[in-house]
This record gives structure tokens, sequence and C-alpha cells, in this order.
């Protein structure tokens, strides 16, 4: 262990087999080793002794929406990164749409790397984008090493990312199959939607009906068999139907390839404290009920939900009327998502590495970032110091993500990020960051 660099000392170390005391060696930007905590420090390594606070690695959200370059006032590397890593997040994966140009080419996704290259302050994988007319792109993007492919079988919001149909998504299906890739779909079918009543206004009830389960159970359902017919790996984003979930525990089963996601914000927020007019709360699927939360905690805690990421959607605070119709759908929660997740699981009787398995480990694992997610020897250094116990209330102001326009404003969240790091490099403490240190990752053949 002559090449230690560092080590990092904790009485809480979140590791593969649970919480211990330990002294976490770090050496070329790898974990080199997990030692007793009372464990002799190698010769030539500098000690940080962080007492109590808990020492977790660092979280992997492959569900945010840079939307830089072209929408850059909306979001963009610079701001998104800042506010990943003051939330504790190392690695993130954007998604191909809302930038300008979407990656939905190769050229598309070269252009993207440039814009990212030296604005990362943690790291920074890509989805590709699968539409209607580019099912000849989709294996040139995997081969250039994006993580999978993103769908929408429903408006996407964005013209330049129309929505695929069920015969499209067939071919594009059958297509990402072929290569063994992954194809990630935001399940809603339009038709439900289209029959549902639409009503303009400030009232969110009325954007909630237009919104119904059912257009989440009826494209989750029709996923689910395009993905059994043709033996295709696929990831439901954002669920919020808690009815969905039987359709997926009987797709596992049957032996089908299906994973799913779901948002703090479904987790932590719930239909019945959103004020008329305040659109911050506004996303889709929406936030739903009460009883609804409780079914999406519950299948969490079975696996039948895998994971749980932002879907940070931004946008410039003009576009958050206060009319649910009209205003941009989208909660931006970077930097509180470890904080709102924390603060919502410990009241449920959950511990910090029940949230590390779905914030970092089951993420990385989506992605195949086989270097990241976890505290153990040969993964990737990447940490944060979090000190549960401790509160704090979300300011706005305090927030780095550029529009600071959050659902969580004036509440009471569990669980301060003291630092964060990157390959055993402090990258954010105590409001301060360093350079931008963060690298452009790809997809591993």
């Amino acid at each position: 262990m002559s090449d230690a660099e560092l080590v990092l000392r904790s009485r809480r170390v979140i590791t593969p087999q649970g919480v211990r005391a330990a002294a976490v060696v770090v050496g070329d930007g790898r974990v080199a080793a997990v030692l007793p905590h009372d464990a002799e420090i190698p010769a030539g390594a500098r000690l940080e002794d962080l007492g109590d606070d808990v020492l977790l690695p660092g979280l992997v959200d492959t569900h945010v929406h840079v939307n830089d370059p072209g929408r850059t006032e909306w979001e963009g590397f610079w701001t998104a990164t800042r506010a990943a890593a003051a939330g504790g997040i190392t690695t993130l994966v954007d998604m191909p749409l809302n930038s300008l140009p979407p990656t939905t080419t190769v050229d598309h996704l070269r252009t993207k790397q440039r814009v990212a290259a030296d604005k990362a302050h943690v790291d920074v994988g890509f989805w590709g984008g699968a539409l209607p007319d580019n099912v000849k792109d989709l294996r040139p993007l995997h081969e250039a090493g994006v993580f999978g492919f993103k769908a929408f079988l429903s408006p996407s919001g964005v013209d330049e990312f129309p929505p695929l149909d069920q015969e499209q998504l067939a071919r594009s299906l059958a297509e990402i199959a072929g290569f063994g890739g992954l194809l990630i779909a935001h399940a809603e079918d339009p038709h439900h939607l289209a029959a549902a009543p639409q009503r303009g206004g400030p009232r969110y009830s009325d954007f909630l009906a237009s919104r119904p389960r059912d257009a989440e159970d009826t494209a989750i359902a029709a996923l689910i068999a395009q993905a059994e017919r043709l033996g295709a790996r696929v990831h439901v984003l954002h669920l919020s139907s808690g009815d969905a979930l039987p359709l997926i525990r009987a797709a596992r089963a049957a032996g089908v390839a299906v994973t799913v996601e779901t948002c703090p914000h479904y987790l932590t927020l719930t239909a019945e404290e959103v004020p008329d007019g305040a659109s911050e709360f506004k996303c889709c699927p929406p936030i739903r009920e009460s009883a609804n939360r409780d079914l999406l905690w519950q299948a969490l805690a079975d696996g039948t939900v895998d994971c749980v990421v932002t879907d940070h959607s931004p946008s410039t605070a003009d576009l958050k009327t206060p009319d649910f119709a009209t205003a941009w759908g989208g909660i931006s929660g970077l930097q509180l998502s470890l904080a709102a997740m924390w603060t919502e699981a410990r009241t449920r009787g959950h511990g910090l590495q029940d949230v590390v398995r779905w914030m970092s480990s089951r993420t990385a694992e989506l992605a195949g970032l086989t270097q990241k997610g976890a505290i153990e020897a040969g993964r990737d250094a990447d940490f944060a110091v979090l000190a549960p116990e401790e509160a704090f209330t979300v300011d706005p102001a305090a927030l780095q993500h550029r529009n600071r326009v959050t659902a969580y404003a004036g509440k009471t969240l569990h669980g301060v990020v003291k630092s964060t790091w990157l390959r055993g490099e402090r990258i954010f403490a105590g409001g301060e960051f360093t350079d931008p240190r963060g690298r452009l990752l790809t997809r591993r053949p």
C-alpha cells in the first residue's frame, strides 16, 4: 500500500457489507483498501478524520436534463454539476433532449461532449435519443459510448424530440435489442392523455386529472409487451403510478428484463400539499396522492422499484407560470435529492444504506458504471460526507442550479453534505468548489 495518498476515517462508512467504522485508503484516484477504523495509516498518506460524519459513496444520478447547449439559460453543465456536487452527487448521466441539438446522432453527441468538457465539476455520461426517424443512428451512438436510448411514448414538450408510436417503438427496440442495448422510456399513453379532462388554470387538481394513472399503466403494459416479444431490455423512467406495480411484478416473474426508477418528489411530496398556482410542483407524470406515495415506498422496499433519480428538469422562472396547463413541467432537485430522500426514508424505518442502494449502487448498475456506486477496493474514490442528524431549511438563494426555483422552498430537511470527493480529490466543502475536475464517461464495451 505504498502508493496510498489519502485515508478517510469515519465511525460510519457505508460499504456493500453494511455500515462500519473504517479507514478508507485512497491511491491513484481509487479505493485501495477499506481497513479497520484503528488501522495504522500508511506511510506518506494524509489522514482526514471525519469523526461521526457518515462517509458514503458519491451518488450516481442517471436522469438529469442539463439542456446545454441550446437552452443554457435553463441550465448548463457548469451550474448543474455544481448543484450535483453540493448535493453529494459525483456522477450524472445527461438526458438527450432539451439541448439543441438533442443527442440523437454521433455528431450531436460530439457537440455536447465538447460543450461539457471543461465545465463539469462531476463525472458526466450521456444517454442517446430514439426518435421516429433515427433508427440508423442508434448503433453508431451505442458504439460511440452512450449508455442507452431514451424514448417518449407521448409528446415530450419540445418539437425536436417527437414521441414513438407503437410501430416506431418496435422498430427502435428491435434495433437496440440487436446490439444488447437498453431503452429507457417516458411511459404515458397519448390516447389516455388526450381523453383526460384538459382544463387550464391554477388548480392542481385539474392538472392531476389531466395526467391520470391509467395513462402510465397502459403505456407501461405496452412497453413490457414489446420487450417480452423482442427479448429486449427496457427501463421505466420516473414511475409515479402505484397502480402499475402489479404489471411490473408480473413481468419480472415472467422473465421480462424490465427495471424501474422513481424520483424524490414522488416519494417526499404529495398532491394534497400542492398549492394552487404553485407550478414549481408541476412535472409529468405528476406528483400524486399520499396513498399512492405509500405504494411507491413499499415497492422500493421490496425491490420492485430499483432506484431513485432526480429527473432534474429545470427551466427559466418565467416558464413556471401559475397556469398548470401552460407552465413548464419539471422539478429541479439535484442539490436537494439526498437530503429529501433521507428526510423521508428515516421516518419510514430505512437507513442510509438503503438510500445509498437506491441512489448510488443501483443507478451505477443500471448504467453499467462498474467503477462507481460503492466504497470497496478498486472502485473510484468518489464520496459524499454527510451529517445525517443535522437539519436545514431550504433557501432557494443557496441553490447552485441556474434558475433557483424549487418545490422544496421553506422545507426543513435532514442531512447536510459537508464535502464531496471525486477520485480522491475534494471538489466541494463548506459552500466552496474547486475548478471543474469531472470527466466525460462513455459506456464500457
